[in-house]
């Protein structure tokens, strides 16, 4: 058993999956998560604290207005709307938050550093590598590798996930039996998932909606 981690989480089902699947391996559970202005924000950071709380994990939000205000996203208030659609690079590509999870990274290894902390985990799997350059697994490693190099506490990068596809991590929520409906995907940020946008089109598809697996709500 490792003594500590500090886990990206989001709210969302890769990272809620991340933490019930990291908390029996770890004596303790630092959760982070970030406001950088999307527009399901509200949504998804509630389910992280939930979340957090579910898992006897600390539970730390930072803001992040900066990132609203300087990049250009679909996925933040100040864009424009989400498409609808599965996942396509001529499309979703419009969702990207220009190095995000480098930035989020940056501060959790700070956190860790800060903390005592040796690893950070984050919840970027294979799915997402074609088209957000910051969850590729390259990325991660070189993201590790600067943590380690960067930090006394040699801080490192870890991303379990990186060679599962959605429905291998829902595999995995069910084994550790997550509630799924205690994530949050949809980008829009609405009172239920709209079911139309890539994020809700991929958690039916790995959640298996269309074999009754499915326990969330949509409005499509």
């Amino acid at each position: 058993m490792m003594k500590d981690a500090i886990i990206l989480l989001s709210g969302g089902m890769d990272s809620g999956v991340l933490l019930a699947w990291a908390r029996p391996r770890y004596e303790r559970v630092h959760a982070i998560s970030f406001d950088y202005g999307s527009k399901h924000a509200a949504k998804e950071l509630a389910m992280a604290a939930a979340l957090a709380r579910e898992y006897d994990a600390t539970f730390t939000k930072v803001g992040l207005p900066f990132m609203n205000e300087l990049f250009s996203s679909s996925l933040l208030t100040s864009g424009e709307e989400i498409p609808d659609g599965p996942y396509r690079e001529d499309s979703i590509s419009s969702t990207v938050v220009p190095f995000r999870n480098g930035i989020m990274l940056s501060i959790a290894v700070g956190l860790a550093e800060n903390l005592h902390v040796q690893e950070v985990l984050i919840a970027s799997h294979s799915g997402d590598h074609p088209i957000y350059p910051d969850c590729r697994k390259e990325f991660t490693q070189a993201m590790s590798l600067a943590a380690t190099l960067g930090t006394f506490a040699r801080v490192s990068v870890e991303a379990p996930f990186a060679g599962f596809d959605k429905r291998a991590i829902a595999r995995v929520g069910r084994e550790a039996g997550l509630d799924f409906t205690m994530t949050w995907s949809c980008y829009k940020g609405l009172n239920l998932h709209c079911g139309t946008c890539a994020t809700c089109i991929e958690r039916k598809q790995a959640l298996e909606h269309e074999n009754g697996l499915d326990p969330t709500r949509y409005t499509a």
